[in-house]
């Protein structure tokens, strides 16, 4: 996923408020990036021009090479099925579906049958520790499993790109700790790439990656906890 040249502006006119500045990032295959700022610098905007929810004012975004911002209409949301997966701070799960049911959503939408969906979601519930609660409501677990259970929806269809948004806010820290866990393991698939918006610092040292956001721009990087010292000649 590529981001150039990033521009968003709110209003038109004499009103218009420019939330992006021309932003440059890139999230690479193989790696978790997590993305920081504080509440308000243009986080959760530039995420959903990254995913094809909002189109820039100006600049592009490219997914496997692909000019997403050029996609109009089905071609787009059918792009977004393909290519990405969406993790979210508050689940947004179905509660009148089974887990299994909630995580085989994205290939019922994409044509396939019921049976063979069902089937797809329960190995990606087991994947991730989930087959003993394949058949249970949202109603019936903890907020751990329910996320787990939104993992496993981005992760059905085989994405290379999964994006999430606060997705351990919501979670105490051995529960966010288990989350961040099993995105640590799909990240070290060189297929995947995988950014996690977040304000929550306990999950700075699963990254491989830390990009700092300010103002509506990229102001940088930093290391991750526990990374090793750069050598110097």
């Amino acid at each position: 996923m590529r981001a150039r040249g990033v521009v968003k502006d709110f209003g038109s006119g004499g009103t218009a408020s420019r939330v992006l500045h021309g932003v440059d990032l890139e999230i690479e295959p193989g790696r978790l990036t997590l993305l920081i700022g504080p509440s308000g610098c243009g986080k959760t905007t530039l995420l959903s021009i990254l995913t094809g929810i909002l189109t820039p004012s100006a600049g592009e975004v490219e997914i496997q090479g692909v000019c997403i911002t050029a996609l109009r209409g089905a071609r787009k949301a059918r792009f977004r099925r393909e290519h990405l997966g969406f993790i979210f701070q508050q689940y947004n799960l179905l509660p009148a579906l089974t887990a299994a049911e909630n995580a085989a959503i994205p290939l019922v939408a994409d044509g396939m049958s019921l049976a063979e969906a069902a089937k797809r979601a329960r190995a990606t519930l087991a994947r991730i520790g989930m087959a003993d609660h394949a058949d249970k409501r949202p109603n019936q677990l903890s907020g751990g499993q329910m996320q787990r259970v939104a993992i496993a929806r981005a992760l059905v269809h085989e994405p290379s790109v999964i994006v999430c948004d606060e997705p351990t806010a919501a979670l105490d820290e051995q529960t966010g700790r288990t989350v961040m866990e099993i995105l640590r393991r799909i990240a070290s698939d060189a297929r995947n790439a995988v950014l996690v918006v977040t304000h929550d610092n306990r999950i700075y040292h699963f990254a491989d990656r830390i990009v700092t956001m300010n103002d509506g721009r990229i102001t940088g990087e930093i290391t991750p906890p526990g990374a090793p010292e750069p050598l110097h000649a």
